[in-house]
């Protein structure tokens, strides 16, 4: 859970970086989006390699996305509300946007990025439930 905040960290500040920089030339929404995508991609790495600590897949690259669609949804659908309908300064709405969708990506992400990959299932030997040993 410490490397995933720590990724996210990372990633929120590579995001807000990428969004202010690019908030200079496009609508807010397109920069949001555009830096979205793009922290999104950085993010694969560090949650595979340091998050994670496993093999960077393609096939975990195309479902990776899968986890940030709930954050994508609720950070776009809050970056606007916030606003256009509350009128927060666009700089600042998108951390708090961002702060909403944490919980929900680290479970999606966890169920990707641990997943075995197609194959690897049949070499996987079945595991007791945690905490079945201490029961015992």
């Amino acid at each position: 859970m410490v490397r995933f905040a720590l990724v996210g960290v990372v990633n929120t500040g590579t995001y807000y970086g990428l969004y202010l920089l690019l908030l200079n030339v496009l609508p807010y929404v397109a920069a949001h989006i555009v830096a979205f995508v793009l922290s999104m991609i950085g993010s694969f790495f560090l949650t595979t390699y340091f998050t994670y600590r496993t093999r960077p897949t393609w096939r975990k690259f195309l479902l990776f996305p899968l986890s940030n669609l709930t954050n994508f949804v609720v950070t776009t659908s809050g970056v606007y509300l916030l606003v256009d309908v509350l009128g927060f300064d666009d700089r600042y709405a998108p951390l708090i946007a961002a702060a909403a969708a944490i919980p929900v990506t680290f479970v999606v992400s966890r169920t990707i990025m641990l997943r075995p990959e197609p194959g690897e299932r049949d070499k996987a030997q079945p595991s007791e439930p945690v905490g079945s040993a201490e029961r015992r």
